[in-house]
């Protein structure tokens, strides 16, 4: 299952702290809170995709607000326009989830799909959703590379690793941009920098930076491992 199909993510209420966060999030911008998705975010793309790129959760007046990943805060303004340059999207701009946009050979979730506080997940909350995450991935049949999108979503997918028995230590695999891996099993794993606005404004990361990225994940993708 893939996405809105997943079956309890709509309904999904098994973490308190995130489900009262979002029942008394105030809406920004003279909107109410009828306009805001205020849910777990279901992931979106191909389902033929060769790529999953996971981010960490929603933002709180971007996806939590339009109910797709990276769509409507300053994430999504910085990456959607370098996925359209490499490829993997058909336009651009991402500003609803009715905008047009399509993703090509590539899926986008989050590690939780809930919006947290101060947009820190705890360690239990990546928990109880990682099941929803291995349910999306193992529905993408073609899938060749997972790029983690910062260190949270990229720990906590080394969390499922090792609960599959791929790995014996998180500190088998340390985080650092750009970094490649490839488990005992499975598709290949891609570690970047979080695109935040905080990481844009800061240099963290940069255009080229996330280019690079994007077209070696595109060469693993392809089987080019060289």
């Amino acid at each position: 299952m893939l996405g809105a199909d997943l079956p309890g993510l709509r309904d999904c209420r098994k973490c308190s702290r995130l489900a009262e966060y979002i029942a008394k999030l105030p809406p920004t911008g003279g909107r109410t809170r009828e306009a805001y998705w205020n849910a777990p975010v279901p992931g979106f793309g191909d389902p033929a995709a060769r790529v999953c790129l996971v981010g960490l959760a929603p933002g709180a007046h971007g996806a939590n607000r339009t109910g797709r990943p990276f769509t409507g805060d300053g994430a999504g303004d910085f990456m959607y326009p370098l996925l359209h340059r490499a490829g993997f999207a058909s336009q651009a701009q991402a500003t609803h989830a009715g905008d047009g946009l399509e993703l090509r050979d590539l899926y986008i979730t989050n590690a939780v799909k809930c919006v947290p506080p101060e947009n820190r997940p705890r360690p239990d909350e990546f928990e109880t959703c990682r099941p929803f995450l291995q349910q999306e991935l193992a529905a993408l049949e073609n899938l060749r590379v997972v790029v983690a999108l910062g260190q949270g979503a990229f720990t906590s997918y080394l969390r499922r690793l090792k609960q599959q028995g791929q790995i014996r230590r998180l500190a088998e695999l340390p985080f650092a941009h750009g970094a490649v891996y490839r488990p005992a099993a499975g598709p290949w794993l891609v570690a970047s920098y979080h695109t935040s606005r905080y990481n844009v404004q800061t240099g963290r990361i940069t255009e080229p930076m996330f280019l690079d990225l994007l077209n070696r994940v595109r060469q693993l993708a392809r089987g080019e491992n060289g």
